[in-house]
């Protein structure tokens, strides 16, 4: 009987240093940076959107990005006084949480909060974003859509007939409520009736001076781990 082809041994090992490897370089890749460019600052992305992030690359060439694999960047960074690769640089590593992106740049303080402070865009709801308006469908002719789209609409949950060939809703329908959690269907209805209500924005969280070695905090908005971690190293450096 002819050998399997899905019949593969894969070395673990393997797999195993290819992962350790990567990890590995961008730990270099991040110290590195460290050393070239003068700040370091960690942003925080509401209504993550990757096409929108690669705008900000481009539009950033002159610095670098890293976003992700939050655990791997604070071991780079450090995760405390006693293994912190300069500085104040652990500090940095207490705002790695969540989805946030770390910047290396030359580019000024100001310049910096001026750039993503109005990098603002509107796009469409994900299930799982909270609305921000109530949205309610008026009974009557549905003209946009073709007569085929008939079922697909009335799927989503939408109460919808063909009269005459046009797609038309038989009565009016509440598609959500202001505060709501949208569901996959919610989410699909705002699109197909070009109601955007995700924005699309960067907030930036602390900032750190490679020449300087100074780190400040720019944003309130702090998880309460990173409070309990600020008390506790407050607590220690009293002792």
């Amino acid at each position: 009987m002819p050998k399997s082809k899905r019949d593969k041994k894969v070395s673990l090992t393997k797999t195993t240093k290819k992962g350790l490897e990567a990890k590995q370089n961008l730990i270099e890749e991040l110290r590195k940076c460290a050393d070239i460019y003068r700040y370091v600052f960690v942003f925080s992305v509401e209504n993550m959107r990757n096409n929108k992030l690669k705008d900000i690359r481009t539009a950033w060439k002159h610095s670098r990005f890293f976003f992700g694999k939050n655990k791997v960047m604070m071991i780079a960074l450090g995760k405390g006084p006693t293994d912190e690769y300069k500085d104040n640089l652990h500090k940095v590593s207490r705002f790695l949480r969540g989805e946030v992106g770390v910047l290396f740049t030359n580019k000024t303080k100001d310049e910096v909060q001026e750039y993503f402070s109005s990098f603002k865009e509107v796009d469409y709801a994900r299930a799982g974003n909270v609305a921000s308006m109530a949205v309610t469908l008026d009974e009557g002719p549905l003209e946009q859509f073709p007569h085929s789209m008939e079922p697909q609409l009335r799927q989503l949950g939408l109460p919808t007939a063909l009269k005459k060939g046009v797609v038309t809703l038989i009565k009016d329908f509440e598609v959500c409520k202001e505060g709501d959690t949208l569901t996959p269907e919610q989410a699909r209805i705002l699109k197909l009736f070009g109601t955007e209500m995700a924005e699309f924005k960067i907030s930036v969280k602390c900032m750190w001076n490679s020449e300087s070695g100074d780190f400040e905090k720019l944003t309130d908005d702090d998880s309460d781990e990173t409070k309990k971690e600020e008390t506790d190293e407050d607590e220690e450096g009293s002792e």
